[in-house]
Formats: C-alpha cells, structure tokens, sequence
C-alpha cells in the first residue's frame, strides 16, 4: 500500500491538532480534575456532568454549539475576529478545539482518578510539617499522579485522533488545511476507488490510536504497582 502526499499531509495535521489539543486542555484538566477529587463543594454534581456532557452528545452536536459559539458570527467568534482578527472556524486550530472539547472529559477523569489515588495521609503528613497547600500539590500530589496524568493526555490524544463530527461542523473539510485522517477517509469513501486507497490511512489511525491505548494502560498498570508497593 502506498501512502500519497495527500495521506501525509492528513496525518500531519491529525498529530498537530491531537497534540495541541492535549496542550490546551492540559492546565485545566489538572485543576478541574484535582478539584473534583480532593474537595467537596456546592455544585459539584453539575459540574462533573457538565464536563462528561461531551461524552453522551452526539460529536456533531458539540461542533454545532462550537460553531454557533466561535464561528464567524457567533458572538465569541465575532468579537476575537473583529477586536484581534483571530478567528476560530474553518481552520486548523479550531479542529483542534473541537477534539479538545470532546475528548476534555476523558482527560479529566483520567486525572481525577490519579489524584484519587494518592494515599491522603502523605498530603497530610506534609501540611502538617507546615508546607503550604500549593507546594504540597507541586511536591507530593503532581508528581504522585503523573503517570495517570499521561495516561488521561494519551487517552485525549487517541480520541482526537479520531474526532469526526464535531471537527467537520466548526473547522470543516478543506484539504490541506482541515482535513485530518477521518474526514480524509471520509472524503476518500465518497470517490471511486476511495475505498481501497483508504486503507493506508486506516492502518494509520488504528496504529496511532491503539499505541496511545496502550501505553495509557502500560502507565495506569504500573502506577497501580506502585501504590500497593
């Protein structure tokens, strides 16, 4: 099977919007999922369902609220274009946001189960001795947790390896410039002979996806080791 330029320029553009879609959610992620961990506060139940409430939407209905938000008439959108001519849609970053969006909640409770993980008494033990909440988190609860912080950044990444519907509604198809894996094979199956051409970036994506699995579990597994060490 050989893989064309088109091919190489779609997983180009999956790796750069997977990867910068992790980035972004990233700082976030690790306070949201250390707030729901360790603290317990009014609203709390909403929250948690706001942020999984990507995970039961259809993904086309999550890029329709993004479009409708972000796009060039939107009023967010509207404003960052008109005040800092940024704009949003119907380009690579905004692909990038929507697999950020979509794949936020599996970031999150990724990393909301690391910081559940640590064994409390250690954060105690350290406020104790004087050491103030910030660097306890920064000393004792990061670093306790980072392997389940990777695995939650490797589990974002494999599913915005594959985000289709939400991509597709706020940065659309346009080759080169949008058209990562899925909506590559997408726009393949609608050509004749698209099927067969499409298996190279088939393969692509199931090997991408299924090493960020993998090594995901690898670290969950060993962290697992660790705590009952």
């Amino acid at each position: 099977m050989n893989v064309s330029a088109i091919d190489v320029v779609a997983v180009r553009l999956s790796l750069q919007v997977a990867l910068t879609a992790v980035l972004v959610s990233l700082p976030s992620a690790i306070a949201l999922g250390y707030l729901l961990a360790k603290h317990r506060f009014r609203g709390k139940f909403f929250l948690q369902n706001l942020i999984d409430l990507p995970l039961v939407l259809p993904p086309v209905v999550t890029g329709y609220f993004l479009l409708v938000v972000l796009g060039p008439k939107g009023p967010v959108g509207s404003f960052l274009e008109t005040t800092f001519h940024i704009r949003l849609a119907f380009n690579w970053f905004g692909a990038a946001l929507a697999s950020a969006v979509v794949s936020y909640p599996l970031m999150v409770r990724s990393i909301r189960s690391a910081f559940l993980s640590i064994d409390p008494r250690l954060e105690l033990v350290s406020q104790t001795l004087g050491v103030t909440p910030w660097r306890t988190f920064l000393r004792i609860s990061l670093p306790l947790s980072a392997n389940g912080i990777i695995a939650g950044c490797l589990l974002a990444f494999a599913r915005s390896i594959g985000e289709f519907g939400a991509t597709i509604m706020i940065a659309g198809d346009i080759p080169g410039q949008t058209r990562t894996i899925p909506l590559a094979i997408y726009s393949l199956s609608n050509t004749i002979g698209g099927i067969e051409s499409g298996w190279p970036l088939v393969l692509i994506a199931v090997l991408l996806s299924s090493l960020s699995l993998f090594l995901g579990e690898l670290l969950e597994r060993q962290s697992g080791r660790y705590e009952h060490s």
